[in-house]
């Protein structure tokens, strides 16, 4: 199958790439790195009348530290995030996310910009930004914002981004003394969705978590804080007791949906599964120094 004809459009500025936006309304669609629109297209799912080309936007795709935190560009690729020594150090949970960002292929193509538009319920990297409280940079006609990745992403491939707006960055906070980070998901293949992920960022003192932040993906509409789960391990040490009792929490916490792929208790089993092996994980080194 081909895509129904449409108008192409390569704009040099984010100012031309914004009017044409406002010129085509819902009409007009962003192409950044294309992994998940262009198969839209051809099999006919998306039928937009101008296709909006960002990649040549010039100063969306760094890399950098700033005051405010950890800057990502929008048209970031996956791979550029993966291998850059920035991330590794002031954002450790992206840098272990983004190898399980499909394949290779895939994420030398993929943007930060197009995950975090598209949001994706299954995707890695929304997950980590709502664990890392991350902040979501947009631009409109006139307008900029911040909005905070808990409240950015509202369904399945729903966010709070207006008619018009644009996913300039994302922003991760400095990691403060204490904080430690893991990701980790379990899929049927490598490279296939997530049947369920988990990103944890956690404060821990020697072997106790003094506070825990716990984001599935792959078992709702958005990204999941498990709140009760958090409550359950915070200012305890880990153990299978306390993780028995977070894994029972965690079922209060998950709705997950069922599809071909798996059932809501498959995905609720996984999800324990994933809590113990991560939180295990990030507390191992804590009990080796004391």
């Amino acid at each position: 199958m081909k895509p129904v004809p449409f108008a192409y459009y390569r704009p040099a500025s984010l100012d031309e790439a914004l009017a044409l936006l406002e010129r085509y309304g819902s009409d007009g669609r962003l192409l950044a790195g294309g992994q998940s629109l262009v198969p839209a297209l051809n099999m006919r799912l998306a039928a937009p009348a101008a296709l909006i080309d960002i990649n040549r936007l010039p100063g969306l795709d760094g890399i950098s530290l700033e005051r405010e935190g950890l800057v990502i560009g929008a048209l970031a690729r996956h791979e550029a995030v993966e291998a850059s020594s920035l991330v590794a150090r002031h954002a450790p949970l992206l840098a272990q996310a983004m190898p399980h960002v499909g394949h290779r292929a895939i994420r030398t193509r993929g943007t930060v910009g197009g995950s975090v538009a598209l949001a994706d319920p299954a995707a890695e990297l929304p997950a980590c930004l709502v664990a890392l409280d991350a902040v979501i940079r947009v631009v409109g006609r006139g307008n900029q914002r911040e909005i905070p990745a808990v409240n950015f992403f509202r369904g399945i491939y729903t966010t709070d981004l207006a008619q018009g707006e644009i996913v300039t960055a994302v922003v991760v906070p400095p990691i403060r003394l204490g904080w430690r980070s893991r990701f980790d998901e379990l899929a049927r293949r490598h490279g296939d969705y997530a049947l369920v992920g988990l990103a944890a960022h956690c404060r821990l003192e020697g072997g106790t978590i003094k506070e825990a932040r716990l984001a599935f993906c792959g078992v709702g509409p958005t990204p999941v804080r498990a709140l009760r789960a958090e409550l359950a391990l915070g200012g305890r040490r880990s153990s299978a007791e306390v993780l028995a009792e977070a894994g029972r929490a965690l079922d209060a916490d998950l709705d997950p949906p069922g599809d071909v792929h798996g059932s809501p208790a498959l995905r609720r089993h996984l999800a324990r599964v994933l809590l113990a092996r991560v939180i295990a994980k990030l507390v191992e080194p804590c009990h080796g120094r004391h």
